[in-house]
């Protein structure tokens, strides 16, 4: 059987540092026998297809992370996600996506799956209007002036946070671009 992923690349091509060409990147996973590779902005996503009869997206991931340290000599968490995963993340937005800028929405995608327990710390009434939902595998974020500004996302940012977990956040356009990339 034949399906769709994305990859999701954490913290490259940030100012400079821990830098991955997406050229190379898409060499990268052709390299590793997937087909149909792209990529979408400078940000490290990619869409690529691959025989899941072969390997698990965990087996996916670490095959990744170990070609990107191997050719780059450091290593990137990475989150691979199928089509079915990512539509259904787009679909289950909390927030009226259709009302909104792609700025004013994120998504934080996550290893694993989280409970309120973990953000029990913030008090989400103190950041209002902008606040945070939990989604399946997935923390939505409606930030009204853009995440640079959000004192909310700050909060969110702290690594105590998600300790022991790959949490990787992009805006609404990316989310969605993204879903659209790996529909069949």
């Amino acid at each position: 059987m034949t399906t769709t992923y994305a990859v999701l690349l954490r913290g490259i091509n940030v100012g400079g540092h821990r830098k991955v060409p997406m050229a190379e990147l898409r060499s990268l996973l052709e390299g590793l026998g997937h087909r149909d590779v792209r990529t979408y902005l400078q940000s490290g996503n990619a869409v690529f297809t691959t025989d899941t009869d072969e390997l698990t997206d965990e087996e996916l991931t670490t095959a990744i992370e170990d070609a990107i340290e191997k050719r780059f000599g450091f290593r990137v968490d990475c989150l691979v996600r199928d089509a079915a995963y990512l539509a259904a993340v787009a679909d289950a937005c909390p927030f009226p996506a259709a009302e909104l800028e792609g700025k004013q929405l994120h998504v934080t995608y996550l290893s694993e799956a989280v409970t309120p327990d973990r953000f029990a710390s913030i008090d989400q009434t103190a950041f209002l209007p902008e606040e945070f939902r939990l989604g399946e595998r997935a923390l939505y974020l409606y930030a009204p002036e853009g995440l640079g500004r959000s004192k909310l996302g700050e909060a969110l940012s702290r690594p105590a946070l998600f300790k022991g977990i790959v949490a990787t956040t992009r805006n609404w356009n990316t989310v969605v671009k993204l879903a659209e990339m790996t529909r069949n």
